[in-house]
Order: C-alpha cells, then sequence, then structure tokens
C-alpha cells in the first residue's frame, strides 16, 4: 500500500488488548493486512500474541471503532478502506508513524493544515491575548536558537503553530492541533530546513506570522502561514530517506 519513508517510534501501549490493537492496527497501515482481506482467525492470532480469546475481542473491538475493522457474519473480520479510518484519532495517527509515513500521508496532512492554520492564524490576530503572543514569540526564539536539523527546531515550529491555534479561541482548532501534534512533528523533522538559505527563509516567514498576528493583521497572517506550509511541502519533495534496511531512497510517491 505504502512505500515507507521514515518510521518513528511511538510508545508502547500499558495492556494487553491495547498492544494487540496497536500491533494489527500498524500492520494494516503497512499494508501487510490489505484493505478489503480478511485477518487471520481467532485461533491464529491469539497463538501469535499469545493473549486470551477476550483479551483479542476487545484488541478487535477497538480498531472497529476507529475504522480500520469491520466484523461480518459468515466473513469475518475484515480490513476497511482507507478512506472509512478514523485520521483525527491518537492511536492510528501514532500507528502511521510505527508504519512508515509516505507522500500521500505529508500531502493529506498538508492539505488539512491549509484548510485549519491559515483561517487560526486570521482569528488569532483578532483575539489573541498578551499571553498568547508571549508564547508564540517564545516559540519563534527557540526556533532561532536550536540547530535547523535539531529536534529542538521541530519541537520549536510545533511549538509556535500549537500556540497559533490556541490564541485562536476556537475550542475545534485547539483540539486538531493537539490531536496531530504527533504528525507534525514528524513532517517538521522530514522538511527541516539545513540549507542556510532554506533556514533564513523559514525564519523570516515564521516571523512574518508572528508579527501579523501581534500586530492584528489579519491578512499578513493567512497569507504567510499559507507560505509556510507550502514551503514545508516543497522542502518534502526533496527528501531523502534511509529505510529500514538502510537503502537512500526519495520521498516515496504512492501513485494514489
Amino acid at each position: 500500500m505504502n512505500s515507507r519513508i521514515v518510521v518513528i517510534p511511538t510508545k508502547r501501549a500499558h495492556s494487553n488488548h491495547a498492544e494487540v490493537a496497536r500491533s494489527i492496527g500498524v500492520d494494516i497501515i503497512a499494508g501487510r493486512y490489505a484493505e478489503g482481506t480478511r485477518v487471520p482467525g481467532d485461533a491464529e492470532l491469539t497463538a501469535m500474541f499469545g493473549v486470551s480469546r477476550p483479551v483479542l475481542r476487545e484488541s478487535v473491538k477497538t480498531l472497529v471503532a476507529k475504522g480500520l475493522l469491520t466484523t461480518k457474519a459468515r466473513v469475518g473480520t475484515v480490513v476497511r478502506e482507507r478512506a472509512a479510518w478514523n485520521m483525527f484519532d491518537a492511536d492510528v495517527l501514532a500507528w502511521h508513524l510505527d508504519a512508515g509515513i509516505d507522500k500521500r500521508f505529508l500531502n493529506d496532512l498538508a492539505e488539512i493544515r491549509l484548510a485549519v492554520e491559515p483561517r487560526a492564524a486570521v482569528l488569532a490576530a483578532a483575539r489573541h491575548s498578551e499571553e498568547d503572543i508571549a508564547e508564540i514569540r517564545r516559540s519563534m526564539e527557540r526556533m532561532r536558537l536550536e540547530a535547523s536539523d535539531s529536534v529542538g527546531f521541530a519541537d520549536a515550529d510545533l511549538a509556535l503553530h500549537v500556540a497559533v491555534a490556541r490564541a485562536s479561541g476556537n475550542l475545534f482548532m485547539r483540539s486538531i492541533g493537539h490531536v496531530i501534534e504527533a504528525a507534525l512533528r514528524a513532517s517538521f523533522l522530514l522538511s527541516a530546513p539545513v540549507e542556510p538559505e532554506d533556514r533564513d527563509t523559514v525564519l523570516l516567514w515564521h516571523q512574518k506570522i508572528v508579527d501579523a498576528i501581534a500586530a492584528g493583521d489579519a491578512e499578513t497572517a493567512s497569507e504567510a502561514m499559507v507560505y509556510v506550509i507550502h514551503n514545508g511541502m516543497r522542502r518534502h519533495e526533496g527528501t531523502v530517506i534511509e529505510t529500514a534496511t538502510g537503502e537512500a531512497l526519495p520521498l516515496a510517491d504512492t501513485g494514489e
């Protein structure tokens, strides 16, 4: 289904049924269980994971609730089409990072960001508090201090975007920001502006967002946010990664 580009392991589950759900979920997202096919039966899965049938059934219920599986009488448990997956579920997003994200995932993420973040910047320009501006500026300063290809730079970038969503005063926008934090962080790590010219451009346009929100300039804040997201997509195009086998590959295009 997907060509692996980078794997970002997430925290392991704390219960047996949650860990089984995570393992099956990662296998589905990675394409080891294809859409429309049946997963192995109860006997095979209980033996595979060394768990009881009640634990396995609870795991399947979890995956059904998240849109990855469906159970059909006389058919069994079947993998649902990708369009049915709940991409705003924190576990489903985390499992994508475990399975390996590709160009389609990054493009889908950028598109939802373009639908939400420019508007969040507009609202932040009108509704921000002094505390909001202080937090946004602290994140901007952290970006300037951190090396472009460091985790610290990606975390500071993430903190700035989450702070803008918070400053919008819209609870839905704040919630979306928190839900997709892990995916955003992975995206920022992959699009790190390693070249000095790229770094200067990234810092310049993030500063434009900060200044426009502080000045109450909604139009400029929105335009700068759009530019930042598109610029990140451009840098993804040139990303070269290393697979689990150590092979160097360009950012994969699934062709879908």
